[in-house]
């Protein structure tokens, strides 16, 4: 399953019923121009299969993951930002925030990522690339 991934990629992974994670998969393709970013629900089977891989809790991380070869897997707020650091200038100026401590992050993260469906919805199954996407998302 990792074999999939190429060394100079990073995957997100992102639940896929979320609408707030599928705007934050849409505006990280729109600003991803060195493209360096895979993607694919957390519900998929490449999804499942790194949750099981890397034995992941879901109760406790259920919204983004981000794995890349070289630091392996990263989880809410801390893969958010790096996420931003990745997409350049001016949006990786937010991963600036990486010097807050994750426990003061994660409680802001958390917050949001516990309300997502109420306050942003939630769709009844994932999100379907374009064909011009479709390279983008792994299965």
């Amino acid at each position: 399953m990792l074999e999939l991934i190429p060394r100079e990629k990073k995957l997100i992974l992102f639940d896929g019923v979320c609408n707030l994670c599928n705007s934050s998969i849409q505006f990280v393709i729109n600003h991803d121009k060195k493209d360096i970013f895979l993607f694919a629900p957390l519900q998929s089977k490449i999804g499942q299969e790194i949750i099981s891989h890397f034995k992941i809790d879901t109760t406790k991380t259920d919204s983004i993951i981000l794995y890349t070869e070289k630091t392996g897997i990263d989880y809410k707020s801390t893969a958010a930002l790096k996420i931003a650091y990745y997409l350049g200038f001016p949006i990786n100026l937010a991963s600036i925030f990486l010097i807050v401590p994750p426990i003061i992050r994660n409680w802001f993260y958390d917050l949001i990522a516990r309300n997502r469906y109420k306050w942003f919805g939630k769709k009844s199954e994932c999100m379907i690339p374009t064909p011009e996407l479709k390279s983008k998302f792994l299965n």
